[in-house]
């Protein structure tokens, strides 16, 4: 009888928490409906400083693989501004949780910020550019994942050089999977978020050409080398640092950020001349 009794108040108790947390995300999302109905700024505010952490967890994460000229701050006073992108767009009619399309904006908008200072020397710029068309062509050519031997190999250089270049690549640019999903100059650009966000104001033909572009980086991803996609995983989808993955993968911190860079260049490569047959 008393075992009974224990197990139903345990019930009543796992019902009562459920009821309550469902209320909590009617209010939340009757919130965001009103916010969108009347853009109070005061409510405005509130979504602010209830989700001002989330800016500083992301801009942790990023600082983790900058090098040290960059500073925190900066990078928190960028993903502010994404935050605030993302409370004006969010649309919570799509069952979307808002940290999840928050993420992708305060994360855009930080790598937006330093790219804008121009940080990266411009010879690192225009070498990972050489790398990515390179990728792309011979990937293209050879209907699979190009070695690195072979990439060096087109570049008319030798494999050690190639990875003492995307060592320096790796170490000092601002490179992020959000780049990948550049569709065009900034008034035509694809992020991950807009793969969440209501593209109902799109016409059909921007419409077709970004579900194309997302076919693309989908079949990219998993074309990639294990290690490679292993790191993006872990990165942008399970919140792991650059070390915490290297400790995963057994390798060491820098090894990580090489890794993130070559999947990252050959995404934007293959995506670049996947694009020449899309427009």
């Amino acid at each position: 009888m008393a075992d009974d009794q224990e197990t139903k108040a345990a019930e009543a108790a796992r019902t009562a928490e459920a009821e309550q947390a469902a209320a909590l995300v009617e209010q939340e999302t009757q919130k965001w409906r009103d916010y969108i109905a009347t853009k109070d700024q005061k409510i405005r505010d509130y979504f602010a400083v209830q989700y001002a952490p989330l800016v500083k967890y992301v801009a942790g994460k990023v600082a983790v693989a900058m090098p040290h000229s960059v500073e925190y701050d900066d990078l928190v006073g960028f993903g502010t501004f994404g935050l605030l992108d993302a409370i004006e767009k969010f649309d919570p009619d799509k069952k979307v949780k808002f940290k999840t399309y928050a993420v992708t904006r305060i994360r855009g908008a930080i790598f937006d910020g330093l790219r804008s200072i121009d940080m990266v020397p411009r010879s690192i710029r225009q070498k990972a550019r050489e790398i990515e068309g390179i990728i792309g062509e011979l990937e293209s050519h050879l209907g699979r994942t190009a070695s690195d031997s072979e990439i060096a190999a087109a570049m008319g250089i030798s494999e050690s050089e190639y990875t003492k270049t995307l060592m320096k690549i790796s170490a000092t640019s601002v490179i992020s999977i959000n780049d990948v999903w550049y569709a065009g100059d900034d008034s035509d650009r694809v992020s991950v978020g807009d793969t969440i966000e209501s593209p109902a104001s799109l016409n059909p033909d921007v419409q077709v050409e970004r579900e194309e572009i997302r076919q693309i980086i989908i079949q990219a991803i998993k074309e990639l080398p294990d290690k490679e996609k292993k790191v993006l995983v872990l990165y942008y989808y399970e919140d792991q640092t650059l070390k915490e993955i290297g400790k995963i993968l057994d390798v060491t911190e820098s090894r990580v950020s090489q890794l993130h860079t070559r999947a990252i260049l050959r995404l934007r490569g293959r995506l670049t001349n996947a694009r020449k047959g899309i427009i």
